[in-house]
């Protein structure tokens, strides 16, 4: 089985259509990715079709989709574009199956290692950004609860206007 990065060399293999290519439409809704963002990974380097179908459609392989998904994982984590490409690129000259020498192969793993190591980072603050956004759901649930199914529902009733506390603002003298 291929490796979710490998793409041959460069990420630029190309091939001859078989039954396991598949129409970018495919890819789309398996990777959750519209038709417009796999376009521009193409266009960025990122993934190229595997091949192309005698009308000239983009057809992909499963490692072409392994590696969307793994552009697609990097994406909410704050790496740009360039930070994708040289990470794939780095991969994909590991997957080769040549032999490196050995300080081009722990350069190549050092980069690996950054960007290991940046993600794991990037995943303790979205922690914490999640822990933070579910303990404001909370508060406003538990306001919610306290006011009872009597709870005015009205636009023009009082309603919440500080976070702190959560304290309804006094209703609009008359």
């Amino acid at each position: 089985m291929e490796a979710p990065f490998s793409r041959g060399h460069g990420g630029r293999r190309k091939g001859t259509v078989n039954s396991q290519h598949m129409q970018i439409g495919e890819v789309a809704r398996r990777t959750e990715l519209s038709l417009r963002t796999i376009r521009h990974y193409e266009e960025s380097g990122l993934v190229v079709p595997s091949a192309r179908s005698r009308g000239g459609f983009r057809l992909y392989t499963e490692g072409d989709v392994a590696r969307l998904m793994v552009i697609r994982r990097m994406k909410p984590l704050g790496f740009t574009l360039d930070e994708m490409r040289d990470l794939l690129e780095a991969v994909d000259r590991l997957d080769t199956g040549e032999e490196l020498a050995p300080d081009e192969r722990e350069a190549l793993l050092d980069r690996v290692r950054v960007y290991e190591r940046s993600a794991a980072e990037q995943v303790v603050k979205l922690r914490t950004q999640l822990a933070r956004a579910e303990e404001f759901a909370l508060t406003l649930r538990t306001r919610l609860e306290r006011s009872g199914p009597q709870a005015p529902q009205e636009p023009h009733e009082p309603r919440v206007t500080a976070l702190p506390g959560l304290e309804r603002a006094a209703p609009p003298e008359s």
